[in-house]
């Protein structure tokens, strides 16, 4: 036996009575209220080896100091467990003697990943990522899974058209999304959207508007919650097929028939550079470039050699995602207040979204900065977000952020506002300034390509 093998049974060994007895590892998941929890419910929910003492959380504001149900936590946690803010994170590795710590959020950089790494291995802690492999459940039906390299490159629309290729073939067709789940983890366990009500009964923020009103508008059903494989079993019982939605530039969590990667090149060369979204390029049976419609022909080309170089086997897709405004009029030689889906223009890095980009092509007179208008907590978005060009993220991660978002809107110095989220806003917010909204969609450029993809499902 080799000193390190030695080394390995002597510190997770104890000596007791004479004999020895396995000591539970510590452990510490680092997330942002989805992927953490999901690792948590495969990997080590039942697993008398490890004790996970806490989850860590960011990104999400005011996620922090609520605990993971004993409901939802298994036998070996009756009293559920902690979530703490992640800047306590090296003071508890030190304090409580943690082993390793696990990193389970995602749409950050490689850099930034490293970073955690080496604080917390510098407070002596190992650091992991769990492989895909073990964290993904199987299904009993086909799973077709949308995922992404970057937050904001067209994932919804992608779905979005999937589902309808499906329908159109007669399937049965069930879509589940990726988590949110920043309110009560024991209500929000297994949730079901069919209708407009049930975003109000599950109490939905703005960023999970954004994702299931869509499907709702399109008569779809999608399912969302914590427990990731009591929602597949209910959703196996009504679905042919489940489209698995993608949260961020995450993997599937469930194990895929078919694994669509939607590529941004407003963004070339972040598919190699963010995490964990160069893995989804790696395991992708077919990358889907989107919005060729706005982006430079040599960053598509750049995206493409990308894709070449990671993954040769690929199917390579090119898309566009065409803008379209209720009334377009309402924008030509107006000063226009510009609103953008929350999560692509925060953690997603973009500057602008389908609203800046609207209010171009329809000829605004001015696009003005909504930093000066700025209510409460939005202006702390803003600082946070210096990249932004001169547009309005739909925060509202709950009430006081949703009362903050309309009071911003209404004491902006323009004439329109141009709604860039996929949300009817105005069913959440009331101002008295005349709105467009801007839809779109995916307009594939291999007319019968999904067509062809999809036919044995």
């Amino acid at each position: 036996m080799t000193q390190s093998q030695n080394s390995y049974i002597d510190w997770h060994l104890t000596p007791l009575g004479g004999s020895m007895e396995r000591k539970r590892k510590k452990v510490v998941i680092m997330g942002a209220a989805g992927r953490d929890f999901h690792n948590f419910n495969t990997v080590f929910r039942d697993e008398e080896r490890d004790k996970v003492e806490a989850f860590t959380a960011t990104q999400i504001p005011e996620i922090e100091g609520r605990r993971y149900p004993p409901s939802l936590a298994g036998n070996l946690y009756p009293d559920g467990i902690p979530i703490i803010h992640e800047d306590e994170l090296e003071r508890l590795i030190r304090k409580e003697k943690i082993d390793e710590v696990v990193f389970a959020y995602s749409d950050v950089s490689h850099e930034y990943v490293m970073n955690r790494a080496s604080m917390v291995n510098a407070a002596g802690a190992d650091f992991t990522l769990l492989g895909t492999t073990q964290t993904m459940i199987k299904s009993q039906r086909p799973i077709v899974s949308i995922c992404a390299t970057r937050t904001g490159a067209g994932k919804s629309q992608t779905t979005r058209k999937i589902c309808e290729e499906l329908d159109e073939k007669g399937r049965k067709v069930v879509s589940i999304r990726h988590p949110m789940p920043y309110g009560d983890l024991e209500k929000q366990a297994v949730q079901r959207f069919e209708t407009y009500e049930d975003l109000d009964k599950h109490d939905c923020t703005i960023e999970e508007r954004e994702e299931y009103e869509p499907y709702i508008d399109k008569g779809m059903i999608v399912y969302a919650g914590v427990d990731y494989g009591a929602i597949l079993r209910k959703a196996e019982q009504e679905a042919d097929v489940i489209v698995w939605d993608g949260g961020n530039n995450d993997t599937p969590f469930y194990r895929p028939d078919i694994h669509f990667v939607v590529l941004d090149p407003h963004r070339p060369g972040h598919e190699l550079t963010y995490h964990p979204g160069e893995t989804n390029l790696r395991m992708a049976d077919i990358c889907i470039i989107n919005k060729c419609d706005s982006a430079k022909k040599e960053n598509i080309e750049k995206v493409e050699d990308n894709i070449k170089k990671i993954n040769p086997t690929a199917r390579i897709l090119h898309a566009d995602s065409p803008l379209s405004v209720d009334d377009p009029s309402m924008i030509k030689g107006k000063r226009v207040l510009v609103i953008e889906d929350g999560p692509t223009v925060t953690h997603g890095n973009m500057g602008f979204g389908a609203g800046k980009l609207a209010a171009e092509k329809y000829g605004a007179s001015v696009i003005i900065d909504p930093h000066e208008f700025a209510q409460g907590s939005l202006i702390q978005v803003f600082k946070e977000n210096q990249h932004l060009e001169n547009v309005l993220p739909a925060m509202g991660y709950d009430k006081k952020q949703v009362d903050d978002l309309e009071a911003t809107i209404e004491a902006s110095d323009c004439d329109v506002v141009v709604s860039g989220t996929p949300i009817d806003i105005e069913r959440i917010i009331n101002i008295d300034k005349p709105l467009v909204r801007v839809t779109y969609d995916l307009a594939m450029h291999e007319k019968g390509a999904l067509e062809e993809i999809l036919k044995g499902l």
